[in-house]
């Protein structure tokens, strides 16, 4: 056992050869599924698929949880509240692109590293990665804090009290942009060696964080200031500062896992680990871009009909994002395993462990539809009580009932490309459905139809019916497991 590993448990990947080149590869196994290697079994391999997927699910869930929470407690402030949060979400997500696509080209190398037994250079990307946020978070977080009240009011606040409220909300999360996207860096490389535990921990515990200091912050509890939409802002950031040091703890213990951070090891820039990243990472960058502007059109339509259909809009993609946890904790399994696997030279070992992962997402995803199906107007009333807002959202949760099946398998087989390194075709797929797609349905559905906010969500319905089959079409080719980077 290499140094390092003892807490890194073993794979069915690890007890099978190294493979041969990845073109020869390709010509064997293309044109019919291989067997499982001897020794492997079926069991063993949806082991490997839940190990490394539940932790993230945990921590995804008690994630999206603790922030559904948040709307929550802000929602009682009223529905101007909601439109506040709700109108700084899309800008954030904007300023995160640059560490996501960081992060998928960092997941990317770290897993093929790992595969490939090479333990320094995973590491080496690391810290080249975690250099490169550093720097770019801070610029970012000045650029935030000093537009935040233009980006609010772009984004199209109604009224004096949302953009108030949205712009002190944007600003304090400006203020803790830092440590979120160190954070998440760590969180991305530890996962490209599929030790999702360790991230699981530290994200359960700064969600606690917030979730307590929202109460004592909000409404002014125990002694406390009631600050309102203010205090669940900076909840949320002491809640990822909190994070942010226990990931550094977790990374910086010598023995604690594959990766070590150690600053003896020096931070200087290193152009074969950069090349590596932004190869792979500056596709997923721009399918990000795209992404958050196709969203922020999307929003600003949506936004046009009011702030009581913007809040119920709130709160449904509240509830959606819920369900992203599923089809992004098994897209972590794909992208670790299919990376190591890569790494390995064992595309078939790839392929395997693909289809096992989509199976096992697709059966969770039922699960889902059925809980939305059933109690709709239910979980819609625990954010806000007032009917319309009940009624309208109810109707809302039969979308996102119904695209479920298809959402997982699109998260997860992107994630079978993005560990792949294929990140160029997500990037294409993105910008024709969610840049093009969406918004121009939305327009029509909405001025053209005047179906409202149903006729919103038949666009979002729509946009992830077509991202599902042009991404499946894509993996089908099978092009993803010859890829080198």
């Amino acid at each position: 056992m290499k140094e390092g590993q003892s807490k890194i448990h073993g794979l069915a990947l690890d007890l099978v050869q190294e493979g041969e080149d990845l073109s020869l590869w390709d010509q064997k196994v293309q044109k019919k599924r291989a067997p499982l290697p001897d020794g492997v079994t079926n069991k063993m391999m949806y082991a490997d698929v839940v190990r490394i997927a539940w932790p993230s699910m945990v921590e995804l869930l008690l994630t999206q949880l603790a922030s559904m929470v948040d709307l929550m407690m802000v929602g009682q402030l009223g529905a101007w509240a909601l439109t506040s949060v709700g109108l700084t979400t899309q800008p954030k997500f904007l300023f995160m692109t640059i560490f996501q696509a960081m992060n998928v080209g960092a997941t990317a190398m770290v897993a093929r590293y790992k595969g490939a037994g090479q333990p320094d250079k995973a590491n080496m990307v690391m810290r080249q990665a975690l250099m490169m946020t550093l720097l770019s978070s801070i610029a970012i977080s000045f650029i935030g804090y000093f537009t935040s009240g233009w980006m609010v009011q772009f984004m199209g606040a109604a009224d004096a009290e949302s953009l108030a409220g949205g712009t002190i909300y944007l600003q304090i999360q400006m203020i803790g942009f830092v440590p979120m996207a160190l954070t998440t860096v760590i969180t991305a490389v530890l996962r490209g060696v599929g030790d999702s535990r360790t991230a699981m921990i530290y994200n359960v515990v700064a969600n606690v964080v917030n979730v307590i200091l929202n109460y004592f912050l909000i409404y002014g509890h125990m002694g406390f200031p009631a600050m309102g939409i203010a205090g669940a802002s900076l909840a949320t950031i002491l809640g990822q500062l909190a994070a942010m040091v226990m990931a550094f703890c977790a990374v910086m213990r010598r023995g604690s896992g594959y990766l070590h951070l150690r600053l003896r090891d020096g931070f200087r820039p290193n152009r074969e680990s950069i090349t590596a990243i932004f190869k792979v990472g500056f596709p997923a960058m721009v399918e990000q871009l795209v992404m958050r502007a196709g969203m922020i059109i999307y929003s600003k339509t949506v936004a046009s009909l009011g702030t009581v259909a913007f809040a119920t809009h709130q709160v449904c993609m509240s509830i959606q994002a819920l369900s992203f946890m599923n089809g992004q904790a098994f897209s972590v399994s794909a992208t670790s395993l299919v990376g190591q696997c890569l790494g390995k030279r064992r595309p078939d070992m790839a392929e395997q462990y693909s289809r096992r992962t989509r199976r096992v997402g697709m059966m969770v995803s039922l699960c889902l539809a059925t809980c939305f199906i059933l109690f709709s107007r239910q979980i819609v009333s625990l954010y806000n009580d007032d009917p319309a807002i009940v009624s309208l959202g109810g109707t809302i949760l039969m979308f996102i009932a119904f695209i479920q099946p298809f959402q997982a398998s699109q998260f997860i087989l992107a994630g079978v490309l993005r560990g792949a390194g294929d990140t160029r075709a997500t990037a294409v797929i993105t910008f024709m459905t969610v840049l093009l797609v969406r918004p121009g349905l939305a327009l029509l559905m909405i001025h053209v139809f005047h179906w409202g906010l149903s006729g919103a969500w038949v666009a979002l319905a729509a946009d992830q019916l077509l991202r599902s089959l042009l991404v499946w079409l894509r993996y089908s080719t099978g092009k993803w497991k010859t890829i080198k980077v």
